[in-house]
């Protein structure tokens, strides 16, 4: 996919399951009404957020180098973005919130290219340029916020899921394709809202990745910092909304101050949010994401890991005392005194140390699963990673030696040793046996005619996460979206719609001065009556040049807002830029 585009240093670095989600920016598809609508979100919410927005955000808009006159190239954005570390790559529409996250521990931007309808200026469910470009991008030139995006990623990708998280995901991700999309019958779009009420009411026990996506939506999109009296915006998805970014300003709207509760609180992204949080500075933000680490399967391990991991039925990881890393589908965890003494994953499965596939033991080596015990020898205080070689010798953990370990809770292996694998430290971190049995009181876990028998070595579980420890390992180019994003459609009076609107944005940028401002409005009135945007550009254009063309644009414009009244503030909106000479650079 990267040989399409224009590629960096920070994107090669990408691993391929990454990649899969890639595509090209055609800066070609963006037409004259996607610019002009773009230039007007850009001109107002600069207007406005010079006011409300945190000081990073219009420093960051010049850092990044996003015009406010035409959609960034996101490839002209990679070379800048690069001076500050990170790189942006276009998607379509939402992808999976590990994968998102996972582009964050990369240092990449994720962007869904394309850009909202005009009947949706101020807010659209969807993820769009304006969101993510106008949004997320000027704000990571704050170094302090850049790494709290980057380890929010690195962290938040190993969370655990549920499978009803998969299917939230693909809930809101049709909800945003139809409701973005135009024509979609009011029946199918209320289908899909209730659809996506029904599963948020119904989730049961909110996962890892459901709560750190709660983290993410309280903070990197609908953040502010400051006083809770009179706080600052830095969310993108009030950044990029100029509907919001007033709203949230307003009383109406509940300030609260950010604390690892917000984990708790879900939100609808199809409505204003009732309530928003307050960070006192970002070196906060960093904070509570420690403090909800430490609370996660990643750094608790455990019973409680395994069990989230059998839960999830995705592929996950543990990893032992030893640092020996087992991945695949866990199905099975046995447990004695609320330890677990024993596990199984079925079908392929992959061991590895330090996040790199152990030479022979991948998913061709495991291909029907693997069990092990873990803990301690019944009535030997010296778990075996911590004995020397003596111990080892004195205790028959030998080379040929036939050894009759039992764990406690009454796991037994029987065996004739071949071979150890030991860490970087010397520990004995796997010991592989022939003429296995291992059991369990009158169950048979393992069976001499089954071959050889790898037994993994660690005293105790101390991480488990989403994800294999090597993507190598596995085959994770799999994704198959259940819906892609709707183009506008085309048609004759549209496509005259968009030629007027490519004649007026030449005019003003000099391309096009024998172009008759008057015949655009002309056709304007005659037969795109219900149009706003052009007009208030082509007022913009004539406004101190033509004064009888302005008055009858105005009144034009007054007489659409009586029959208009839904774009009624859009329309004052974009006449105040104009008439207070709000000229922004």
């Amino acid at each position: 996919m990267l040989e399409k585009i224009e590629s960096n240093e920070i994107l090669e670095r990408l691993p391929a399951h990454l990649k899969q989600f890639i595509k090209p920016q055609d800066y070609g598809e963006y037409s004259a009404i996607n610019q002009a609508l773009w230039r007007y979100v850009m001109r107002k919410n600069v207007e406005y957020l010079s006011k409300v927005a945190h000081k990073s955000y219009l420093d960051g808009l010049k850092q990044t180098g996003i015009s406010i006159d035409h959609i960034p190239n996101m490839y002209g954005m990679n070379r800048i973005l690069q001076e500050i570390g990170w790189a942006a790559v276009a998607v379509d529409g939402f992808i999976p919130p590990a994968a998102f996250m996972e582009f964050q521990a990369y240092n990449v931007l994720v962007i869904a290219s394309d850009i909202r309808q005009i009947d949706h200026i101020e807010y659209t469910p969807a993820p769009d340029i304006i969101h993510e470009g106008a949004g997320h991008a000027p704000i990571i030139a704050n170094p302090e916020y850049a790494e709290y995006l980057r380890r929010f990623g690195e962290i938040g990708c190993k969370a655990i899921s549920n499978a009803k998280d998969y299917e939230m995901y693909e809930a809101i991700r049709h909800l945003s394709i139809i409701k973005e999309a135009e024509d979609t019958p009011e029946k199918e779009i209320k289908a899909a809202e209730d659809k996506v009420d029904y599963l948020q009411n119904n989730m049961g026990e909110p996962s890892e990745m459901a709560q750190i996506r709660n983290l993410h939506w309280w903070t990197v999109e609908y953040g502010l910092i400051g006083s809770l009296e009179k706080p600052k915006i830095y969310g993108a998805g009030l950044l990029s909304s100029i509907g919001e970014s007033a709203w949230c300003m307003t009383d109406k709207v509940k300030k609260r101050p950010y604390s690892i509760e917000a984990a708790k609180q879900e939100f609808d992204i199809t409505k204003p949010q009732p309530q928003l949080y307050v960070i006192p500075d970002f070196a906060h933000l960093s904070s509570v994401l420690e403090e909800f680490a430490n609370s996660m399967a990643l750094r608790r391990g455990g019973l409680e890991g395994i069990n989230k991991l059998i839960n999830s039925k995705i592929l996950g990881s543990i990893e032992l005392s030893t640092g020996l890393q087992i991945s695949g589908d866990f199905t099975n965890v046995i447990e004695s005194d609320n330890k677990p003494v024993y596990f199984q994953t079925t079908g392929k499965t992959a061991l590895s140390y330090r996040d790199k596939e152990l030479v022979g033991h991948g998913v061709n080596n495991h291909l029907e699963g693997f069990g092990s015990p873990i803990g301690l020898l019944k009535g030997i205080n010296l778990a075996i990673e911590d004995m020397s070689p003596r111990d080892l010798k004195a205790y028959d953990i030998y080379e040929e030696k036939k050894i009759s370990f039992e764990f406690e809770g009454n796991i037994k292996v029987s065996g004739r040793i071949v071979t150890g694998t030991r860490n970087l430290q010397g520990k004995i971190i796997l010991i592989r046996l022939k003429d296995c049995t291992v059991t369990h009181g009158e169950e048979t876990l393992f069976k001499p005619e089954w071959g050889h028998y790898d037994m993994a070595i660690g005293k105790n579980v101390i991480s488990a996460f989403a994800g294999p420890a090597d993507p190598l390992s596995f085959d994770l180019i799999t994704h198959t979206p259940s819906s892609t994003t709707i183009k506008s459609k085309k048609n004759p009076e549209k496509l005259e719609l968009e030629s007027l609107y490519e004649a007026v944005r030449d005019s003003r940028e000099g391309n096009n001065t024998k172009f008759s401002l008057q015949a655009a409005f002309d056709l304007v009135q005659k037969h795109h009556h219900n149009d706003w945007l052009l007009s208030v550009e082509i007022y913009e254009l004539i406004f101190h040049q033509d004064p009888k063309l302005a008055k009858e644009i105005k009144e034009h414009l007054n007489k659409l807002k009586v029959r208009r009244p839904d774009v009624a503030h859009l329309i004052d909106g974009g006449l105040e830029l104009i008439e207070n000479d709000l000229v922004l650079d």
